[in-house]
């Protein structure tokens, strides 16, 4: 009996969540996922049962990756407005290559609105959290008069949250950094007092 070949199972997450960015859900095969990761068939079903599984396991990933990188930039920003800008400025200096492929989050709800319970609860729980810190950065911002007082901070969270969407979308169909960077500038501008 030969001995499954063994493999780096971070990296093969990594294949397969390149893979679902590129095609989707529904127009990635599992062998698509196979020949990303490098590795066989029966090493893919014993280690990642399917997949459904798969994809579960790299969305919660990407979400997690996307929501530390936000939280990232927020620490580092001198001002909460500059946080706030800096989230929604940080797609266009992405590289070409990572601007090309869809957002998971994005394109899973796309693909499966609310029909899935363990994809929105996955998205969920990232937008929570996401959200959550986006009304403390508004709320913060108001009281040093950076943004208008009269914002609601839920509302104006919600809002930031559609605008990244609209803009990882924008990327996608290929948007350039510059027009990017011009739809981050307005919905900034519209904070403001």
């Amino acid at each position: 009996m030969a001995r499954p070949k063994e493999f780096d199972r971070d990296k093969a997450v990594e294949s397969a969540l390149a893979t679902f960015r590129k095609n989707g859900f529904g127009a990635t095969t599992t062998d698509d996922l196979r020949l990303a990761m490098g590795i066989g068939r029966q090493s893919f079903y014993d280690t990642f049962k399917g997949k459904r599984e798969i994809y579960l396991e790299a969305l919660r990933k990407y979400n997690s990756d996307r929501v530390l990188g936000y939280f990232e930039i927020f620490r580092k920003s001198g001002s909460p407005l500059k946080a706030l800008e800096g989230m929604l400025t940080s797609i266009s200096a992405e590289s070409s290559k990572d601007r090309a492929l869809s957002c998971l989050g994005v394109s899973s709800i796309c693909e499966f609105g609310i029909s899935d319970a363990e994809v929105l609860s996955i998205n969920g729980a990232a937008a929570s959290s996401l959200k959550s810190a986006l009304e403390k950065l508004i709320l913060e911002a108001k009281n040093k008069k950076e943004i208008r007082s009269s914002l609601d901070s839920k509302e104006t969270a919600r809002y930031l949250l559609s605008v990244i969407t609209g803009i990882r979308v924008s990327a996608r169909a290929g948007a350039s950094p510059e027009e990017l960077r011009s739809i981050a500038a307005i919905a900034i501008d519209g904070l403001r007092k």
